[in-house]
């Protein structure tokens, strides 16, 4: 919308003296306000003339203002070349903006959260290097010594399964199994120190503190950006939603030249009307529904949700059965398939439960949304309860949870099949982690690509049925959250555990990408970016909430293993934190850190969160009345706009109104610029136009519909239109 010039026809009437007297007001408030005028929102005469005002003739600056007023104009032009240069060196920004502009924001959104998973993995891997690994290497920690000399009383067994003689010949499946690894930086076993009274510097302090530090940095990371992608519409509601005719003129770029841009530009325009034409479906088919309808639908959702908690308590009992069978018989000559044998009964569980649940879903002809959400909970129900369910058999095979064993009473944990039950650990963990990868590559190469060679080769009824491969972007999310999961789940035991996952994350990427613009196709159903965004983050929350709960047990309440690893003579890894206090305070700093870990501090600490928590709720309730009330404002304001003007109108288009004006102000009309007119509506501008309805909440402005000219209006109450 092009600004409209105002010019004074002949003979035509001046403005009123209350007119003088506003943009006198205006102009003193201009010139006293320390406002830059670059941000002011009239046009470039209009600033050359306030600058004026405020640098009159005769008056210089001073040098050191001249100074100042070009070193700032130099940092923000330099700052929006940074930012234009790390906007256009970011990692992957070209393929993202193809991919929003083809494929929406909901698409673009899962390849963003790939990014951000990368770097949450960069920055563990940085703090494990920078704190571990580098003073590991530079202090070069003494040999500890032999191992400890110890007897074990295992039934049935005259020897210890781990001998450190690999029991397999080929190597690259020691690669795949972690055994390769035993003996590096890889696994816990390899990290060894002396005692903590010989180095200033304590490797076994950092190594425990480095996961939990990392988990901490990727919780504040994960909540930042969940908060950052919330909603609008969840606080606002549904009323304030903007509307398509601003879109339809205001969504195109006219400094778009080439044609790939161009084509990018409309796919994206048209994926954002799809999107809120959908959203306006959806919300109308639950304004129409009926008490009744809804009492029925009520009824068969929580059928349809029992039937599908049995299929997830089903899955996950396999889980347990599965990874107890394979770690109770390595003895066996099978043991090279029972190597896999947990992650494949996972795979194969987070495979068919979906299956099962779309089918289960359809028998009660849901509508589209309500299919894939309900979908989509039970499946993250699943991927979670599946992890859960792996850390609670191992826990049960190697530390002898909930079962009594002879080789468990004495060392805490099953001494006989594993002297060093971290390496165990971090080994399946490991394996997880690389079958996980290995299914995305075979999905991909296997599966996608013949079924869309087959599709583009024949034709037929079935091959337009089976059609490309839907691109599902919950489905792809849930499956890079697993793997995050798996990566958290083994910091403690497999510290470089992040380096392999940012290789995987970094290579499917570029799968991904491949798998969508050339062997699949977009879902039907569009994805909004920040809805989308708010979801993957809170998912993802609940996985690092899942890694953290075990190895905070893991630290506070296992015994470590008596021959490998920083931890051999400690009760608990969480032991050498009073050692090193004991060592480097003061014994009242010690009585005062013991008594914040103490009970004894839990009540006021819950008094003071209790009150946190007051004053928290307290607040959001204040802001809610605060917007409430600021909405009813603003639609008082602008029907008192509406009425002024039309009044207004209504006198200037009266026939000799002119006459009734004032005397001249004292402030010569020929000294300001004739397009600048910020108490009322200049002459020449349009008309009275007939009387409209007042604003509502979903239109709040009234202008819905409505040319109005592109200057605002202000009023002596200093609000704008």
């Amino acid at each position: 919308m092009q600004r409209q010039w105002s010019v004074q026809a002949p003979g035509e009437p001046e403005a009123e003296p209350g007119g003088e007297e506003l943009w006198e007001q205006e102009m003193a408030r201009l010139c006293l306000s320390q406002q830059p005028v670059r941000v002011l929102p009239y046009a470039m005469v209009d600033k050359r003339f306030i600058r004026q005002l405020r640098e009159p003739e005769g008056v210089k600056t001073s040098c050191w203002q001249q100074w100042r007023r070009r070193r700032q104009t130099a940092g923000r032009r330099l700052g929006e070349a940074v930012r234009r240069l790390t906007r256009g060196c970011g990692l992957w920004e070209g393929a993202l903006y193809e991919i929003g502009g083809l494929f929406g924001t909901g698409i673009q959104s899962y390849f963003t959260f790939l990014r951000f998973l990368l770097l949450l993995n960069l920055l563990t891997l940085l703090l494990t290097s920078s704190f571990v690994l580098l003073p590991l290497v530079w202090l070069r920690p003494p040999d500890p010594g032999p191992a400890l000399n110890f007897t074990l009383q295992c039934p049935g067994s005259g020897h210890l399964p781990q001998t450190g003689v690999s029991k397999f010949s080929n190597l690259l499946w020691n690669v795949f199994t972690g055994r390769a690894f035993n003996n590096t930086y890889l696994f816990y076993g390899a990290y060894r120190a002396g005692p903590e009274s010989s180095s200033t510097y304590s490797i076994r302090l950092a190594y425990l503190l480095s996961p939990l530090a990392c988990l901490l940095l990727c919780f504040c990371g994960i909540l930042r950006r969940m908060v950052k992608g919330l909603p609008q519409k969840m606080f606002l509601g549904q009323d304030y939603r903007s509307p398509l005719s601003a879109k339809v003129f205001s969504s195109w770029d006219f400094c778009i030249r080439g044609q790939e841009a161009a084509t990018i530009k409309r796919h994206e325009i048209s994926n954002e009307f799809k999107m809120e034409l959908e959203e306006g479906r959806h919300l109308l088919l639950l304004q129409q529904q009926t008490r009744t309808q809804r009492a029925c639908h009520l009824l068969t959702y929580l059928r349809v949700n029992v039937l599908i908690g049995l299929l997830v308590v089903g899955a996950i009992s396999a889980i347990f059965w599965a990874t107890k069978y394979s770690q109770d018989n390595k003895e066996e000559s099978l043991f090279l398939l029972l190597q896999y044998l947990p992650p494949g009964v996972i795979a194969l569980v987070n495979f068919l439960g979906p299956l099962l649940f779309v089918f289960l879903v359809q028998l009660e002809n849901y509508p589209p949304n309500t299919e894939v959400n309900l979908t989509l909970i039970w499946c993250v129900v699943l991927k979670l309860a599946s992890l859960g369910m792996f850390s609670f058999s191992l826990g049960q095979t190697v530390l002898c949870i909930g079962r009594n064993r002879t080789s468990c009473e004495s060392y805490g944990y099953n001494a006989c099949d594993y002297q060093c039950w971290e390496n165990s650990v971090g080994e399946e963990l490991y394996k997880l982690s690389i079958f996980n990868f290995l299914l995305t590559v075979a999905f991909a190469f296997l599966v996608s690509l013949p079924r869309r060679m087959l599709v583009e080769r024949f034709s037929g009824r079935f091959w337009v049925w089976l059609d490309r491969e839907e691109f599902l972007v919950p489905k792809n999310v849930l499956d890079i959250v697993e793997g995050q999961t798996v990566t958290w789940m083994g910091l403690f035991y497999c510290p470089l555990l992040p380096l392999l996952n940012s290789v995987f994350i970094f290579l499917t990427f570029y799968i991904k990408k491949y798998t969508l613009l050339r062997n699949s196709r977009a879902s039907p159903r569009r994805f909004r970016a920040s809805s989308s965004i708010f979801f993957f983050q809170l998912v993802l929350l609940l996985g690092l909430l899942l890694a953290a709960a075990p190895l905070g047990y893991v630290v506070s309440s296992i015994r470590s293993s008596w021959d490998c690893g920083l931890f051999a003579n400690y009760s608990a890894p969480w032991q050498v934190v009073p050692e090193l206090l004991a060592l480097w305070l003061p014994l009242s700093s010690q009585r005062i850190l013991h008594y914040l870990g103490s009970h004894a501090f839990s009540f006021p600490l819950l008094i003071l969160l209790s009150l946190a928590l007051t004053v928290c709720v307290s607040q959001s309730q204040a802001s809610a009345r605060a917007i409430r009330r600021l909405r009813k404002q603003l639609v008082w304001q602008v029907q008192e706009k509406w009425h002024l003007v039309d009044d207004l109108s209504r006198l200037l288009s009266e026939p000799g109104s002119g006459d009734s004006l004032g005397p001249e102000s004292p402030v010569s009309r020929g000294s300001r610029p004739r397009s600048f007119c910020p108490g009322f509506p200049c002459p020449g501008s349009p008309g009275p136009r007939p009387r409209r309805p007042g604003p509502s909440l979903e239109d709040p402005a009234g202008l819905r519909g409505v040319s109005v000219p592109a200057h605002r209006f202000r009023f002596p109450s200093g609000s704008e239109l």
